[in-house]
């Protein structure tokens, strides 16, 4: 009699047992739900909040860094102070993979969000270079050879004027091959810009020809508004043809771009026929005499009309034209009248 008065409450237990379940079921996937949540919007909340650093910090990530390293590298730095969200963080953003390699310098405070910006747009520190015109190509390796930020050997010496002079900005782990061969570049597209667009009739037949005209242009006037002037007299002399008589050319013979020769021309060396003394040969020398400047380049391929065919200094630091002899004669009075009133 026992066990049957016992067999009809089997069923409301049971009912129990499937109420409580189902509470679990519902509760246990609400709670995740509310945990997920709320570890979602702390992580995004840090994520987003400043970060430690007090004041700015400069960070080199190197090429080849993944998101793993490059976390660990700011971690290191204090950047960031939490590793794991900043990965989930990039991640979530999509831009894991595109995070580039440079200097960066971070502003105080900057959030995790923020830097995967930056990393992101490659916002890295940018160094610069500035080779002024007229430097041989010697100087010009010599210049580059000493900045502090690019790396490795220097190339094989380039040919004399085939890089173009201006300032140049690059990241820190630029090589300095990589750098000259942006000088390379940039003097080779200005040129194939510019040609096409010279004036008719010119003396200079070769793109390679207007480089070295150019070259003798750049050193010898170092005023931008006289290069023009200086240009057309040249052009006047190839065209007549009258030989160009350029001390600088003689110079160029003698250090081979080494340097500045350091001392007066002798008149031995005016009167030696070398490939360089444009006194002693015609037309122009056989290479550039240095790297010119966009200035030059234009003002020899479109040089101005005047008759001038001669120039000396003037005593202010530029020079004196004139269309012919007689009036050269008077202006290198007028500069030796200067020369000997000078202290």
């Amino acid at each position: 009699m026992a066990d049957a008065a016992d067999k009809p409450e089997k069923a409301p237990k049971a009912g129990r047992l499937i109420r409580v379940l189902l509470v679990i079921s519902l509760i246990v996937p609400t709670l995740a739900l509310l945990t997920g949540g709320g570890i979602y919007l702390y992580g995004k909340s840090r994520y987003e909040a400043a970060g430690p650093l007090a004041d700015s910090r400069v960070v080199w990530l190197k090429k080849g860094l993944g998101l793993n390293a490059i976390t660990q590298e700011l971690s290191n730095a204090g950047v960031i102070n939490a590793p794991l969200i900043f990965r989930i963080g990039a991640r979530l953003s999509g831009v894991a993979s595109s995070l580039k390699a440079g200097e960066y310098e971070f502003p105080a405070h900057i959030s995790m969000a923020e830097i995967v910006r930056m990393l992101r747009d490659g916002k890295s520190i940018l160094h610069q270079i500035t080779v002024p015109e007229g430097l041989t190509t010697q100087q010009v390796m010599a210049v580059v050879k000493a900045d502090p930020v690019l790396t490795g050997d220097l190339p094989l010496l380039p040919a004399e004027g085939v890089l173009l002079p201006e300032t140049y900005k690059f990241t820190r782990g630029t090589t300095r091959v990589e750098l000259v061969t942006r000088m390379q570049r940039a003097q080779t597209e200005l040129m194939t810009k510019l040609w096409p667009n010279r004036a008719g009739d010119l003396p200079v037949k070769t793109p390679q020809e207007a480089l070295v005209l150019a070259s003798i242009v750049e050193k010898e006037t170092g005023i931008a508004s006289e290069r023009p002037r200086v240009a057309a007299v040249f052009t006047n002399r190839l065209r007549m043809p009258m030989r160009l008589q350029s001390d600088p050319t003689i110079v160029y013979g003698i250090t081979m771009g080494a340097g500045p020769l350091g001392r007066p021309i002798r008149r031995s060396e005016i009167d030696a026929k070398t490939a360089y003394n444009t006194y002693q040969i015609d037309g122009l020398p056989p290479t550039p005499i240095c790297n010119p400047g966009r200035a030059s380049i234009e003002a020899v391929l479109n040089p101005p009309t005047t008759k001038d065919l001669y120039f000396v200094a003037d005593g202010t630091g530029g020079h004196a034209f004139a269309p012919n002899l007689s009036g050269h004669q008077r202006n290198v009075e007028q500069w030796r009248k200067i020369e000997r009133a000078a202290p």
